[in-house]
């Protein structure tokens, strides 16, 4: 929410040609109020730990275990949040290849093994692993301060409370989408017990998993044309806004027919990569998998418009598409579809939210496309 909201009016401004604001107010302002969110999250994370992991469901069993994974991560919890909140800084100050540095990343998964079997720490190891990836991930794009590149720099900020306002409605829909990403969770898991049962269950645990890639491949296009588009708003550069579009929507194009492709075509062979599955599972996963996953032909730019409409100050447009989305429309679908179709209604719940959402994301997207310049 800081980081996307707050780098979009920095490059805004930074088009713009005699204005009087400084586009490191908007750099500045972020960085402070997302210290101080940190602050107290992580106050509460080390004073209610065990509540929390109660509220996520952890019983006595796995409590003990969720402590001791936790324990490294905790002294490290505001390296998350700022790493974020960097990286969107980053792509508007001329350095997206540090932004989406992998060795936190890389870290992070041989230091599992690392740790994990080789130093024989077992779950706590795996924390470690974790949070020493995150650490690494957020030292390394800090080293920007100190490049040539660097213009972000803290400054005095004019009405604070004002910018602050601006930052968090340009950013709430980015947000809102990964909080409301959890709540469908719960719903459609909730359903599928109902209709369906476990082992279906279990082909759609494989099926978020290909979800998150397909979501994060249209993540990767608003995140590189955020920038782009923004400061070509502020220097009115209407034409060069339209050819990132056009640039965009091709690209989520090529993601839509991967995806779904290789979804439709093979389930099955999909499946055996994350599981050894069981004959009910294999039976199940065709059907599942084809009707599901018709919502990835539309999701990338679904998602994508999310950051079209930040990027040229449209906010309320991108919270209505996040809400529609990521909740709304969604939640609706998921409750009402099963009544009407079984378990074929509760498939389909999502690939009808994603073409409901899309008529939403193309009537204004055009709308506002036409009015660039007018």
């Amino acid at each position: 929410m800081f980081g996307i909201g707050g780098s979009v009016f920095f490059s805004t401004i930074r088009g713009k040609e005699n204005t009087p604001e400084n586009e490191n107010e908007y750099f500045t302002v972020s960085i402070i109020t997302a210290l101080a969110v940190v602050l107290i999250f992580w106050i509460g994370f080390l004073r209610f730990d065990r509540q929390i992991l109660s509220l996520f469901g952890a019983n006595e069993e796995l409590l003990q275990l969720a402590k001791r994974y936790l324990f490294p991560i905790k002294f490290v919890l505001p390296t998350y949040l700022l790493g974020q909140l960097l990286a969107a800084f980053l792509r508007n100050d001329g350095n997206p290849a540090l932004a989406t540095v992998l060795t936190g990343g890389v870290f992070n998964i041989f230091g599992d093994c690392f740790f994990v079997f080789v130093l024989n720490m077992g779950i706590q190891g795996a924390g470690l692993a974790t949070a020493i990836g995150s650490v690494i991930s957020l030292g390394i794009m800090a080293t920007h301060f100190l490049s040539k590149k660097n213009t972000l720099k803290l400054v005095i900020v004019h009405n604070f409370g004002q910018k602050l306002r601006k930052i968090v409605a340009a950013g709430f829909s980015t947000f809102f989408v990964d909080v409301a990403k959890g709540i469908v969770t719960v719903l459609i898991n909730n359903q599928i017990m109902k209709y369906s049962g476990a082992e279906a269950l279990s082909v759609y645990g494989v099926i978020v998993n290909i979800s998150t890639c397909a979501q994060g491949c249209a993540y990767s296009i608003g995140q590189a044309a955020q920038p782009i588009i923004s400061i070509n708003l502020g220097a009115e550069k209407w034409q060069r806004i339209k050819t990132i579009l056009k640039y965009s929507l091709i690209t989520a194009a090529v993601f839509s027919i991967f995806w779904s492709g290789i979804t439709l075509l093979f389930p099955v062979p999909i499946i055996k990569i994350f599981m050894s599955a069981t004959p009910e599972v294999i039976n199940l996963a065709p059907k599942i998998f084809r009707l599901y996953c018709l919502s990835f032909l539309l999701l990338p730019l679904n998602v994508f418009s999310t950051y079209y409409f930040q990027s040229i100050l449209k906010p309320k447009t991108a919270f209505t598409v996040s809400v529609c989305r990521g909740l709304v429309i969604s939640g609706s679908m998921i409750l009402i579809l099963p009544v009407i179709g079984n378990d074929i209604g509760l498939w389909l719940a999502m690939p009808v939210t994603e073409l409901l959402v899309a008529i939403i994301v193309i009537y204004y997207m055009r709308k506002y496309t036409k009015q660039l310049g007018q």
